[in-house]
């Protein structure tokens, strides 16, 4: 599995890393700028989710069409133009630009859907804890490096690293991604994109992945501002003692969180538990004037975001049938990166008209909110896999097969297996195999 899931979580991880790398230092920059306001430095910091939650349904759903690979050769390339442009911009206007195609390299959906290609849903939790591991690391990483390197060598020296950053990412796709196999799968009715968006558990896990990475950005806004602004007067070189150890304790509690949540069936309580963290880290953002306390409310957000992250994408591939995993997640990722946008708006509006205390209580509000919608979401249905070689199978019985407890099924050309999904505990594999079977 990990030979699998690996390389192309590096790529991933490549590419946030150079996004990340910006996060720190990119609101304090921005505000000095010409042309700057608190609105504008919001379009920027969140700017390149706008362009990523209009182009992730069409990228998802060009690669259950065209292959998960020539998509993402053709996102990397938009990224690494629109990073150069970041790193030569002189002015707000042309800066917000190269983050818009920054965003528009959209192919986060389509390495989740290609990792759930590449492995089988029993372990898929796993493989997107590695996934979730990387980009963490890829946090930590920028987190302590972004605020040193733009102190000493400008921001403009973060775009760049970013753009050689994806030069790296493409030659590791055409050299270490396996190419994943070709499935065919058939129903009796039609399945449509828009029956995504009518499946309740599809909705609520939308919900929760547009609240969490929307609360991100706000965050991201609001720490550097913060920290050097008059209440605190931290220097910029410095913002790396408040983001290292918010990511390096967000690390820690992200694998016990992922394993407790897909080994035990319970993510429902492990989102419940991040949404409290979420809203006593705005209140503590808010309200404190001790700066140590500040950070410990900054390590709060970071701990609850690290341990909601890889269970999201798990689950709406999990909820999502396999012909639809690049349409499901494009879906969810372009709502969720449409709410990182508007928390960048928001964020900058508010500091213009706001004060810290009042943003920091009205955020816990929303934070509030969010936890009573998740209230209502259901865990999972856990479902099992058998897998039989194609031969053995009677196609006639296979297309006609129905039973209330087999969720789909669907047929692996590349290894030639025949894949039915089913509720645990409802149905035995030796009824199934007789059903199925020659």
């Amino acid at each position: 599995m990990f030979k699998k899931v690996f390389p192309l979580s590096a790529i991933l991880s490549l590419r946030f890393l150079g996004l990340f790398l910006v996060l720190p230092v990119i609101s304090v920059y921005a505000l000095g700028l010409e042309n700057s306001t608190p609105l504008l430095v919001g379009v920027v910091v969140g700017g390149y989710a706008l362009t990523q939650a209009i182009f992730q349904v069409p990228f998802g759903t060009m690669s259950d069409k065209i292959g998960r690979k020539p998509t993402l050769l053709v996102g990397l390339i938009i990224f690494l133009i629109g990073s150069v442009i970041c790193a030569y911009s002189t002015d707000i206007y042309t800066l917000m630009i190269g983050r818009f195609l920054q965003g528009a390299g959209a192919i986060g959906s389509v390495i989740t859907a290609m990792i759930s290609d590449l492995v089988e849903e029993e372990i898929r939790g796993k493989a997107m804890a590695i996934m979730g591991g990387t980009i963490a690391l890829s946090f930590a990483l920028a987190m302590g490096l972004g605020p040193v390197i733009g102190a000493k060598y400008g921001v403009a020296s973060l775009f760049i690293i970013t753009a050689v950053l994806a030069v790296f990412a493409i030659v590791l796709l055409f050299t270490k991604v396996p190419t994943p196999p070709r499935i065919k799968h058939i129903y009796h009715a039609t399945a449509k994109t828009s029956d995504i968006l009518k499946d309740s558990n599809l909705l609520n896990m939308i919900v929760i992945n547009a609240m969490q990475k929307g609360l991100m950005t706000v965050a991201f806004v609001l720490i550097p501002i913060i920290l050097t602004s008059t209440d605190f007067a931290w220097e910029k070189s410095d913002l790396y003692m408040a983001y290292l150890p918010a990511m390096i304790f967000g690390l820690i509690a992200m694998g016990p969180a992922a394993v407790f949540g897909e080994k035990h069936n319970k993510p429902k309580q492990i989102f419940l538990i991040s949404i409290i963290l979420f809203t006593g880290s705005f209140l503590i953002m808010g309200l404190t004037t001790d700066s140590t306390v500040f950070v410990v409310g900054v390590v709060m957000f970071f701990i609850g975001f690290n341990m909601m992250e890889p269970l999201v994408q798990s689950m709406i591939t999990k909820f999502a049938k396999v012909h639809q995993k690049g349409a499901a997640l494009g879906i969810s990722n372009s709502v969720a990166y449409f709410a990182t946008f508007i928390g960048g708006i928001s964020a900058g509006l508010l500091l213009g008209i706001s004060d810290r205390e009042t943003i920091g209580i009205s955020v816990a509000v929303v934070a509030t909110l969010w936890f009573l919608w998740t209230l209502k979401l259901q865990n999972p249905t856990k479902h099992s896999h058998l897998y039989l070689p194609h031969d053995n199978v009677d196609i006639t019985k296979l297309t006609n097969l129905e039973n209330e407890h087999i969720a789909e099924w669907y047929i692996n050309d590349s290894e030639n297996i025949v894949v039915v999904k089913y509720v645990t505990g409802a149905i035995t594999q030796e009824d199934l195999k007789a059903k199925i079977s020659k």
